[in-house]
């Protein structure tokens, strides 16, 4: 990949904004120019619009909405960066978490009242880190719902999205973008010109090279996230001058079922499942966060754990296509109790058996946990058993370009260069340097809110406003 720095070129064609990348913030750019009359061109290299928005489970946190203040939730702004700031211990920016937190409620009323999307409230339980329920997603609980929503509501929008096409080139002068050079399936390339130019093209998990170079401690590990995450916004970025930063965070997952590529969401651990190794004992506290559990699950013999659970905890998950997935595939075993559940698992029974007893023991308050989780307010498990194999994985990076609260893309003075913008995994999040600094929901609040903010930005530059 090469930027062509040229002050003039004749172009195939041009259009006033151009797009890289028809995931979540991609999609949610384009219609925020729509929305501001501004035609834009989205290029996708994928045969459809899927980004990594589809293989997520379509949650996007918002604080201080009308449905929470009906549900008796008590949320706001100010109470949401408190969370994000305590989850990433202060390593993150607090006027960008404030920023996001703030847009939070707009983007889910926008989304759903403007173009459509089914979004509403989830019920039931607290995903790690958050102190109120403020998490919105489709009816299904599905990454994959929710991009098709986004895509129909971008056709309706009037927005162009070109897939099977592959940016390889920016074209500059000086700082400012004046187009793109495409290269279609058939290797014929088209040079494409714009006033305004959004990267939505992820970040950089799919390119081993970079995970080795800034993320070691999860090189080799499983990558569930979408392959066109080869850090393409970083390299034009550098080329350009931005600066970058945080690019050792990423969202990990330590439930990913093992042989089946299916996460086992984290709902079944923060309502009173757990996770034993192969020697069936516990090995941290897992509720402190599933992107941090990943490592710490692949620190164990063979790099798996089992997750345990009952038929409570069943019955809650099968909300999550993601968990009927894991079902039909065959990836949670059942047991009427616990020696049939170490025969089914492997799991040595006298171990597995006193984990067992010590955790609801935790439960009942007659026994601390070593490793400082608070089970308390969760039921019991009870038979029928259930379980899960598990691996941990790598599903998508955090670190980025750095944008100011537009999400404009910043120089290493930072200065923001003159009409580069970017969002999602392209720009750097809000989870800090590190793993544990992810909080459930940081993926899709960066990429719909930051999308739509540098929709909103660039659709004003392009306008005159």
């Amino acid at each position: 990949m090469t930027l062509l720095l040229t002050d003039e070129i004749a172009f195939d064609l041009s259009f006033p904004a151009i797009v890289v990348g028809a995931g979540g913030t991609g999609l949610a750019a384009a219609l925020a120019l729509r929305d501001a009359g501004v035609d834009v061109l989205v290029i996708e290299r994928d045969p459809t619009p899927l980004g990594s928005t589809a293989m997520s489970t379509g949650l996007i946190p918002a604080a201080g909405t009308p449905e929470q203040a009906e549900a008796g939730i008590t949320d706001s702004a100010e109470q949401f960066a408190d969370d994000i700031m305590a989850k990433t211990k202060g390593k993150t920016d607090r006027a960008m978490a404030l920023r996001l937190a703030e847009e939070s409620a707009d983007t889910v009323a926008w989304l759903r009242d403007s173009h459509g999307v089914p979004l509403t409230l989830v019920d039931g339980f607290l995903y790690p880190g958050h102190s109120a329920r403020r998490m919105y997603g489709t009816p299904a609980r599905s990454g994959g719902q929710l991009m098709a929503a986004l895509e129909s509501a971008a056709e309706q929008a009037g927005v162009i999205v070109l897939t099977d096409a592959s940016v390889e080139t920016l074209h500059v002068a000086g700082q400012a973008v004046t187009g793109v050079r495409i290269r279609r399936p058939d290797g014929a390339l088209e040079d494409i010109g714009c006033d305004a130019l959004i990267l939505a093209c992820s970040g950089f998990g799919g390119n081993a090279d970079l995970i080795e170079r800034w993320i070691p401690d999860m090189a080799g590990a499983v990558f569930h996230g979408h392959p066109g995450n080869k850090g393409d916004a970083l390299a034009w970025g550098e080329a350009m001058g931005a600066a970058m930063a945080d690019l050792s965070a990423y969202q990990g997952h330590g439930g990913l079922a093992a042989g089946h590529g299916v996460p086992i969401l984290w709902p079944l651990i923060m309502e009173g499942g757990f996770q034993v190794n192969k020697m069936g004992e516990r090995f941290s506290n897992e509720a402190a966060g599933y992107s941090e559990q990943a490592a710490k699950v692949n620190a164990q013999p063979d790099h798996v754990a089992w997750s345990i659970f009952d038929d409570r905890l069943h019955q809650l998950m099968r909300q999550f296509e993601d968990y009927r997935d894991a079902l039909e595939a065959g990836a949670v075993v059942e047991a009427p109790n616990v020696a049939a559940l170490a025969a089914a698992t492997g799991l040595p029974v006298e171990a597995l058996s006193q984990t067992l007893e010590d955790v609801a023991a935790m439960v009942v308050g007659e026994q601390a946990d070593p490793f400082g989780r608070d089970f308390a307010g969760k039921p019991v498990l009870t038979a029928p058993y259930r379980a899960a194999k598990v691996t941990g994985a790598l599903f998508h990076t955090q670190g980025g370009l750095v944008i100011d609260g537009n999400a404009r893309v910043l120089t290493n003075d930072g200065n923001p260069m003159p009409n580069l913008f970017a969002g999602g995994g392209a720009a750097r999040g809000i989870s800090g340097p590190d793993a544990d600094g992810y909080m459930a929901g940081n993926g899709l609040l960066t990429a719909t809110t930051l999308g739509k903010l540098a929709g909103r930005a660039a659709a004003n530059q392009i306008n005159g406003n």
